[in-house]
């Protein structure tokens, strides 16, 4: 295991027993409260559980079977529409933190990776799959979806303003247009 792999998951551990110290103080002092506070967790994890399961899973075997260059073949300067969707895509089922993409993405973008699209993909993130159950369940359908297609719009919006704004600077490294601030 990797010395950051090490770390992570020393964090999720103490996170955990951070969370069972506080469920044990809580019980001391309103047993009752963290009894039925026991129980909602306890039915929130059953209903979301399953739903986990087949993203981890659907996430797991596109992480296996996808490798960066075809990823660069389809986001690269002339990738059109279906650029836009992959970048789309990538940025909904992607999980983790986000400062463990930025080699990658780095990586990608030294490759021929549209700045544009790294805006759509960083954006998309916002949407969590692992988390659309649980927010189904707080706020409703409507609610859920009319966020999710808004923030979808809002990642191409972004995304094509900053490819032209890139363009209207003018300004380049190598080959194309970058931003410089």
């Amino acid at each position: 295991m990797k010395e950051k792999e090490k770390k992570f998951a020393f964090q999720g551990t103490y996170f955990l027993l951070l969370v069972l110290a506080a469920y044990i103080s809580l019980f001391f002092f309103n047993s009752n409260m963290s009894l039925h506070a026991l129980q909602k967790s306890g039915h929130i994890l059953l209903k979301v559980l399953p739903i986990f399961m087949v993203v981890i899973i659907f996430t797991a075997l596109l992480n296996y079977v996808l490798q960066p260059k075809q990823i660069v073949k389809h986001l690269g300067e002339k990738s059109g529409a279906r650029g836009w969707l992959v970048a789309l895509f990538a940025g909904i089922i992607s999980h983790g933190p986000m400062y463990a993409w930025y080699p990658l993405i780095k990586d990608l973008r030294s490759q021929g990776l549209r700045d544009g699209l790294i805006v759509v993909f960083f954006y998309a993130r916002a949407i969590k799959l692992p988390l659309l159950p649980l927010m189904l369940d707080y706020f409703g359908t409507g609610f859920t979806l009319v966020l999710s297609v808004y923030i979808l719009i809002g990642a191409l919006l972004q995304g094509w303003i900053f490819e032209q704004l890139a363009r209207k600077q003018g300004e380049s490294i190598g080959d194309r247009p970058r931003f410089m601030w």
